[in-house]
């Protein structure tokens, strides 16, 4: 009976276009819920979805707590065919994101040990991609006569076009040269999965000797970050990161230090 509502929660995310991700994040907090509550699936309730929220604050961040109780409601309410209620959490937590300085950006693409790494570092930084859009990148997505590049159904299943650094773009195709067969830009048949590139950045951060915590995502930020700091409008760099809201965007604004550095010190103009 487990088995079965479990796979019409996985048919059903899929159906309705959630990403793999979702899928995956789902099925495994629905799947955790079930094993804790211990309970056939007909008589799992709502007091069963409060109980296991409240024990996993010993232990998991309120980030955790909001995607374990979306994915136990839309369980109950789309697959159970149940009424759950409101289910009442703590508001995600809005930490800034990790950036990167242009030095250390340097450092860590100029430590990688081949030029495949190398490539992926530069594309995830000069583009700004989420790394589960890098890895399905295919070459027939890159026209480099302008210099622009395709996200073929990224987040929200939507196309949006990014910008391709000129220097990147002449060892793309000189490196795409050797590569005529492959399916995907920097993969053969089948693209490369997330946790390799994971695996690729947390190594070159430390060999370039980098204390910050560094993630595929960091490049994402710093690109967004030195835009603004370059003076880039907000909309094109939100258009640019397929943001679907701007608010998301300005969340870049309290990132950004160089305008800051720039003020005077009221302290220094004491006489």
């Amino acid at each position: 009976m487990v088995i079965d509502a479990l796979g019409k929660l996985q048919t059903e995310l899929k159906l309705r276009g959630f990403s793999p991700l979702t899928v995956r994040n789902y099925f495994f907090f629905v799947d955790k819920f079930l094993k804790a509550t211990n309970k056939s699936v007909d008589e799992v309730n709502q007091e069963d979805v409060r109980t296991y929220l409240a024990s996993m604050f010993d232990t998991k961040s309120k980030n955790t707590v909001m995607l374990a109780a979306a994915s136990l409601k839309f369980f109950f309410t789309e697959i159970l065919k149940k009424e759950v209620g409101e289910i009442r959490v703590p508001k995600k937590d809005r930490k800034l994101p990790e950036v990167l300085t242009k030095e250390e950006v340097s450092r860590l693409i100029n430590s990688a040990e081949t030029r495949k790494s190398r490539l992926i570092l530069s594309l995830l930084y000069s583009s700004g991609l989420r790394v589960s859009e890098l890895v399905n990148i295919k070459p027939s997505d890159i026209n480099f006569s302008e210099n622009t590049g395709w996200v073929r159904e990224g987040k929200g299943s939507k196309d949006r076009m990014f910008m391709l650094s000129s220097n990147l773009a002449g060892e793309l195709k000189e490196y795409l040269k050797r590569k005529e067969n492959s399916k995907y830009l920097f993969s053969q048949d089948e693209p490369l999965t997330t946790r390799n590139i994971q695996k690729i950045v947390k190594s070159l951060r430390q060999r370039a000797d980098i204390q910050k915590k560094v993630t595929p995502h960091t490049l994402r930020h710093s690109f967004a970050t030195h835009l603004l700091e370059a003076g880039v409008d907000l909309r094109k760099i939100q258009t640019l990161l397929g943001h679907a809201s701007i608010a998301t965007t300005e969340l870049y604004t309290h990132i950004s230090g160089e305008e800051l550095k720039k003020i005077s010190n009221p302290l220094d103009n004491l006489k």
